[in-house]
This record gives C-alpha cells, structure tokens and sequence, in this order.
C-alpha cells in the first residue's frame, strides 16, 4: 500500500505531498511521478495554452 510521499517542485523550489491516493492515479495510469507542485503545473498549462498548445484547440492549416 502507497504512503504519502514528500516531493520537491522543479521550478520554485517547494516541497508538496504525493498523496498516497495520487500515486494510485498516477500508477493506474501509467503516469510517472509528478516533478512540479500543482500551482507550477497549473501555471505551466496556462502557457502553453496562451501559445497555442492547449489539448482542446483545434489546428489550422
């Protein structure tokens, strides 16, 4: 059984918790740990969606 986990975020710097209940997430999903807090992650995908990456926008040719 996963425990909680103490992380440290790539971009600031501060420590965030891996939830033992993310891990199950992450695991079920094939996805690999997370390497940003969730603040950084939300800022990362807002700037990537001002440049035009974002998943739901659709590309013209």
């Amino acid at each position: 059984m996963a425990q909680d986990k103490e992380l440290t975020c790539k971009d600031c710097g501060q420590s965030f918790t891996f939830t033992a209940g993310e891990q199950e997430f992450f695991q079920a999903r094939g996805f690999s740990e997370p390497i940003r807090c969730k603040a950084c992650r939300d800022i990362r995908k807002s700037q990537k969606a001002e440049r035009g990456f974002a998943t739901d926008r659709k590309r013209q040719w």
